[in-house]
């Protein structure tokens, strides 16, 4: 292995530790390996490695939450099966998450290939203005509501919301968590929708990406330095979603404010 394939995997473990420490918090991870790329002179990964990427985290996250999806999967077939009202409000999660999954998987289809051509490093520093505002506003506010007491406005105003943060810059668990916080759910709740709608949605994603990464010219070539990126991304998802778990819990999500002004004006700044 020559040393020009050391540095590119080292780049790539890099940007795949950036990917997995970004998605699960509230500062958008498309917007930052957006400027960790351009940082290490790699340009624009390209549409296989965010499948890529983005398939680690999911990957991740399924893990973290299993009991949580086996519980609403099960549960919900034994509603349909039985009609049994004990099993009727993780029916009812389940179709919220339907119903907050639509707007991003159709604003996905149509914009995607539009917003990813007409992104620049203005505006991902303004999204993370907007992220960082958004984030100070809802610092104070203690939801009451828990999973039984989501309403389908609920679920879709979320679902707007993360279809919103198509846009890089715009974080997809930042845009969640604060709208759910917003409209009266917990933190726990909170977090707990959030990433139950990122399930769906990422799933989507790698399916309607698959053959393009199977028609990706490069991917034999790139196989080492994709692979070690997929393993950082894995491994950093995990960790960086644990401590996240943990920041909620504790109710100091405000501190993301003060990153998100902070990269937002080093990029206005230097970009």
């Amino acid at each position: 292995m020559g040393e020009l394939d050391i540095v590119l995997i080292t780049k790539m473990i890099i940007i795949g530790l950036v990917q997995g420490f970004t998605e699960p918090i509230p500062v958008s991870s498309s917007g930052h390996v957006m400027i960790v790329s351009e940082i290490l002179g790699l340009g624009e990964q390209g549409f296989t490695f965010a499948i890529l990427t983005n398939t680690a985290s999911l990957f991740s996250i399924l893990y973290i939450y299993r009991q949580d999806i086996v519980r609403l999967a099960t549960n919900s077939i034994r509603y349909l099966i039985t009609k049994n009202r004990s099993y009727k409000s993780d029916f009812r999660f389940v179709c919220f998450i339907v119903i907050g999954t639509i707007p991003a998987g159709v604003l996905g289809i149509f914009l995607n290939d539009y917003i990813a051509e007409n992104v620049s490093m203005t505006t991902i520093a303004v999204m993370l203005f907007i992220t960082g505002f958004a984030l100070w506003l809802i610092r104070n506010i203690k939801g009451v509501k828990d999973e039984r007491d989501i309403t389908m406005k609920d679920a879709f105003i979320v679902g707007l919301s993360q279809a919103v943060a198509l846009t890089p810059g715009i974080s997809r668990s930042g845009a969640t968590v604060i709208s759910a916080i917003a409209i009266g759910m917990k933190q726990d709740t909170a977090l707990r929708f959030s990433f139950m709608l990122y399930i769906p949605v990422s799933i989507g994603g790698v399916i309607l990406g698959f053959s393009d990464f199977l028609n990706e010219p490069n991917k034999i070539d790139l196989a080492i330095p994709y692979l070690a990126a997929f393993i950082a991304t894995l491994l950093m998802t995990y960790f960086a979603m644990k401590w996240f778990m943990g920041i909620m819990k504790n109710g100091k999500l405000v501190y993301f404010t003060y990153y998100c002004f902070i990269v937002g004006t080093l990029l206005l700044v230097f970009f």
